[in-house]
């Protein structure tokens, strides 16, 4: 199943296809090929709120964008990498028996599927601007991205379909 698919379908059954996703195998390029689409789309749903403010103070885009890129596609895949490792450590000591990739898969995913939220973040941010509208789409943006990272993250620590 391609990985649009995927994305659709785990806000109906997210364990399922994190599981499936996750595999038999350790795949590290293929978990930060998914760290990396998603960083990606994080950052383009930056665009729209960025020109917002370009336009609104008058600063140039461009270092604006330099500056997103270099957050979105630098430093938060370094961030997730530890951000990962972190949480598995907490789930080692109230009894998780997952890998380390399982732990890392399961943010990455996450990532990934939240991020069609965050480019309509991204769009109402930019067209319609601060606002009770922008903090409920983030809200259920960061909601999206929390559930599906502990239901990713408790799947991965069970040990249920565990790679080595």
């Amino acid at each position: 199943m391609s990985v649009v698919r995927d994305v659709i379908r785990a806000y109906r059954a997210p364990r399922a296809v994190f599981l499936r996703r996750l595999g038999d195998t350790v795949r590290e390029d293929r978990a930060l090929a998914v760290l990396m689409v998603a960083c990606m789309l994080v950052f383009v749903a930056q665009a729209p709120r960025l020109q917002r403010i370009s336009i609104e103070t008058g600063q140039e885009l461009n270092p604006l964008l330099g500056g997103a890129m270099f957050a979105w596609l630098f430093i938060m895949p370094l961030a997730a990498y530890g951000i990962a490792a972190i949480s598995h450590l907490i789930a080692k000591v109230v009894g998780g028996q997952g890998t380390w990739f399982a732990a890392r898969f399961a943010l990455f995913w996450a990532l990934l599927v939240a991020s069609p939220l965050w480019l309509l973040w991204g769009l109402v941010t930019g067209f319609i601007g601060p606002g009770v509208e922008e903090s409920i789409v983030g809200a259920i943006a960061l909601a999206a991205f929390l559930i599906h990272w502990i239901v990713n993250l408790v799947s991965a620590e069970a040990g249920v379909g565990a790679v080595a």
